[in-house]
């Protein structure tokens, strides 16, 4: 079963007097692009993250981002004397002075002073880095669980789009080969036509020589080889849709040689039916290349 590059999941989680909260969101790569967003002060979390990541997963832009929030529950408030009888003593000059200015100001509460940068210091506990980086990385496991199960399930809905598109051009590959015969017959009578101008046109020329001109061009139009390349390409994806991630590279090469024989068989079509089923190949192949693009 295939992968898809797009995903996300989420979580919460917490340790010690911190909690923590996930996003992990995937798009569509040439190749595996990580981009993490997380608290540096946390020692070997970034690297553990890394490693993981790129143990599990094989193309995508991965975007992982971490907020590390303090637990208020376990913090505790202490008041801190010194400052506020400094801020105290400061008001009462304040006021002094403004009144003996005939000035008169509205009274101070007690909010305004706890508001007051260092009068009111909330202490957290700190905890050990090490151990909350390894709660961390062990909560980060149900997270990237999560988001592999929905590139699994956007895979396999991909991976139908895709057989899809391939019994499509296979049907227009078997249309195209049964049209060959009646394209033969039209050629030949175009041909024929055209070596009586030939000949009307110049008496002399020499019909051996015509002859062989005209059979050099059949073996230009021939286009077995061109169907049966996409039958080939055909088989090949299938067995790649069945072999399962990571295909995508495969997958989009591929792609470009279905593009490559569809744009040869309109070349050579020399017919209105065959230059139809090409175009109609090419708007096939092209669907199913943007569809390809988001395959691990």
């Amino acid at each position: 079963m295939i992968n898809s590059m797009t995903a996300f999941a989420t979580r919460q989680g917490g340790h010690a007097a911190r909690g923590w909260s996930w996003d992990l969101r995937g798009v569509n790569g040439k190749g595996l692009d990580l981009r993490l967003r997380v608290p540096d002060w946390i020692e070997g979390l970034e690297a553990g993250l890394r490693a993981r990541l790129s143990e599990a997963l094989g193309r995508g832009n991965v975007t992982v981002t971490l907020r590390v929030q303090n637990a208020s529950e376990t913090s505790s408030v202490g008041l801190q004397s010194d400052a506020l009888d400094a801020v105290l003593d400061a008001l009462t000059e304040v006021e002094a002075r403004a009144m003996a200015r005939g000035l008169t100001l509205a009274p101070a509460n007690a909010a305004d002073v706890l508001a007051l940068r260092g009068v009111l210091d909330v202490a957290l506990p700190d905890p050990d880095t090490a151990a909350l980086g390894r709660a961390i990385l062990a909560d980060f496991e149900p997270v990237l669980e999560g988001f592999i199960a929905m590139r699994a399930s956007e895979g396999a809905v991909l991976g139908d789009v895709l057989g899809g598109h391939l019994d499509e051009i296979s049907r227009l590959t078997d249309a195209a080969a049964n049209l060959l015969d009646v394209r033969q017959e039209d050629i030949a009578r175009q041909h024929r036509a055209a070596l009586a101008r030939v000949i009307d046109a110049a008496g002399d020329a020499d019909p051996a020589r015509i002859a062989q001109e005209l059979a050099l061009l059949a073996i230009k139009l021939d286009v077995t080889e061109e169907i049966d390349r996409l039958r080939a390409h055909v088989t090949a994806a299938r067995a790649l849709l069945a072999q399962g991630s990571p295909v995508g590279r495969k997958l989009d090469f591929l792609a470009q040689e279905f593009n490559r024989e569809a744009n040869t068989l309109c070349s050579k079509a020399q017919h209105a039916g065959l230059t139809e089923i090409g175009l109609t190949l090419k708007t096939v192949i092209e669907r199913m290349r943007e569809q390809v693009q988001n395959v691990e």
